[in-house]
């Protein structure tokens, strides 16, 4: 077994992305790739794909509920890295589970994040 968010994207493809200006790397010291995105008001940026009526994140490579990786991954907007995964810490998660659903995909469960105790499936042990 493998990270949930791994197989799943759903959240890319259901939020809007927006953020602050300065994390864009036109910005001293943004690291968001700038071409990947527009603007949407005075300070803020949002990431292309996010901002429309089925928004799906034009980072996102993935067949939702398959497969999923973000393709800028290290140098995303904070507001992606802010949103956790339901219960990979204890917590639900509104945002994740909300966009679960919306892709017809199960809520996590704490046995999606039981390979992270298996020392087979390189967990800690």
């Amino acid at each position: 077994m493998s990270h949930p968010c791994l197989t799943c994207g759903a959240c890319c493809a259901f939020f809007r992305v927006s953020f602050h200006w300065s994390e864009a790397d036109s910005a001293l010291g943004g690291t968001v790739p700038v071409d990947l995105t527009e603007p949407l008001r005075t300070h803020e940026r949002v990431m292309r794909g996010t901002s429309q009526a089925h928004p799906r994140c034009v980072a996102l490579d993935a067949d939702i509920g398959r497969y999923s990786r973000c393709s800028i991954h290290p140098v995303r907007p904070s507001v992606c890295a802010a949103v956790p995964a339901s219960l990979e810490a204890g917590e639900r998660s509104a945002q994740c589970d909300k966009a679960r659903l919306a892709h017809g995909l199960h809520l996590l469960e704490a046995t999606d994040w039981a390979w992270r105790d298996d020392p087979a499936a390189g967990g800690a042990a």
